[in-house]
């Protein structure tokens, strides 16, 4: 076998950063990994003498397509859409689709790298992928956003099936987007199966989808607390955002004891000093799914303090869950949180904190739950309602429950085994469990030969 000249960190992401010019978060998402990664392989030849880290880096493909639809004046709109389908080595691509105006091609490549390890993390067999579409649901009538993801299948049937891609639903995509495309798909391949998940629970959903991200990002901090011997009780923690992750994560933490005191959207966020309990939360959640209202009109019904065009990092708090978008936590933002007595964080969107923030995190040595492995409940529900659709049926909530809370703390404790620091009780979680990840996939790769 031929010995490959080693590459220095700088040197890879040099040239990745040259035939992916301009995509930022596609950098960022590949540094993160590749940063703890090559000191991991740097004895282990055989990834480099097979490129691994540079593959799992290049997508298998992108597809790049024009949705054409009519809105409810006649108008015909144009946007575009996208699959990108990273890495099939250990299951079919899996990740979601995103209908966002910041829809793009380095946003949706972050994503499926990140997913490509998410997926791994969670022992179930699925490849990383992702995909959407620069389109608003935002002010849309039902009859616009279906004509609208009617078109967007259109296009994505050609590339995704239930052994092929298995595409899920994220920002702008719920139940009701879900449930036009898959719809769309039964009518253009005249067959029912598997091919979406996230699906409503009278067509092939599963029980717990819809809560599973934000329960499993508030199992992370558990099981971190737990080593320290800790709990959640009695802890005031800090959530943004008001979408499923964030309301769920709110619902399991004041199950076990803890104190929220804000949500967000993108106009600002709320305070709420006496916390966020089971009422007031299902008010938000009316406000956020039916109403499709601001979460200022929370702070009007609470009677509590509203933030405009701010993040909530500022609050000082116990723990904190990031659970809106990308990069939603600065570097300064990070060393507040610090400042003010943070001492866990758990992401349940996905790369919600920027770089250099995480490195402030980990160089304070607080406990930190990196979104690859907080966040990846979702998928993992979605991996089990995969299964439920090949076999024709469907578990009980409890089981879902059960398996859900076993793949969490299974995650949990690979990323304790590889991040833990010789020497120390503190564990990296962000470099366990970007080892972690990244292991599954490149004995998978080396295994197929050069492919």
């Amino acid at each position: 076998m031929a010995v490959s000249d080693h590459v220095n960190l700088d040197q890879f992401m040099a040239g990745l950063k040259r035939r992916n010019p301009g995509e930022t978060e596609f950098h960022q998402a590949v540094y993160e990994v590749a940063s703890n990664v090559f000191d991991y392989i740097e004895d282990k030849e055989i990834y480099h003498a097979q490129q691994i880290l540079r593959r799992i880096a290049e997508p298998d493909r992108i597809i790049i397509f024009r949705v054409c639809w009519e809105d409810d004046n006649g108008n015909v709109r144009v946007n575009r859409g996208y699959r990108v389908q990273n890495n099939n080595s250990i299951g079919p691509y899996k990740g979601g689709i995103r209908f966002h105006p910041s829809v793009n091609l380095s946003i949706l490549k972050f994503l499926a790298f990140e997913q490509t390890f998410k997926n791994s993390l969670t022992g179930l067999p699925m490849g990383g992928g992702k995909g959407g579409a620069d389109f608003n649901p935002r002010g849309k009538s039902d009859n616009e956003v279906m004509r609208f993801c009617q078109s967007f299948m259109t296009e994505l049937h050609r590339h995704v099936g239930e052994d092929v891609d298995v595409p899920a639903g994220d920002i702008g995509v719920g139940a009701r987007e879900i449930g036009y495309m898959f719809g769309q798909y039964k009518r253009l391949e005249n067959r029912f199966v598997g091919v979406l998940t996230g699906k409503g629970m009278e067509f092939g959903g599963s029980p717990i989808r819809t809560e599973a991200t934000g329960y499993g990002t508030v199992y992370f901090m558990h099981d971190m607390l737990a080593v320290k011997k800790d709990a959640i009780d009695g802890k005031t923690c800090l959530v943004s955002g008001s979408g499923n992750v964030a309301t769920y994560a709110v619902e399991k933490i004041n199950q076990l004891g803890g104190k929220v005191v804000t949500l967000s959207d993108s106009s600002g966020y709320i305070y709420d000093k006496d916390g966020i309990d089971d009422d007031k939360l299902a008010f938000i959640v009316d406000l956020k799914t039916v109403r499709r209202g601001r979460i200022e009109e929370a702070a009007k019904e609470f009677n509590c303090e509203f933030h405009a065009d701010k993040r909530p990092w500022e609050v000082p708090c116990d723990l904190a869950f990031p659970c809106a978008t990308q990069n939603e936590i600065s570097t300064e933002e990070a060393k507040l949180l610090i400042k003010n007595g943070c001492m866990g964080v758990s992401e349940g969107a996905n790369m919600p904190t920027e770089q250099d923030g995480i490195h402030a995190f980990t160089n304070a040595k607080i406990l930190f739950a990196p979104s690859k492995a907080a966040n990846a409940g979702g998928v993992a529900v979605s991996g089990l309602e995969m299964s439920q659709n090949s076999a024709r049926i469907t578990w009980k909530e409890q089981e879902l429950q059960d398996l859900l809370r076993n793949i969490m703390q299974g995650i949990h404790d690979n990323c304790q085994e590889y991040g833990a620091e010789a020497g120390s009780d503190y564990v990296d979680y962000v470099k366990g469990a970007n080892i972690a990840g990244f292991t599954k996939v490149a004995d998978a790769m080396i295994a197929y030969g050069v492919v």
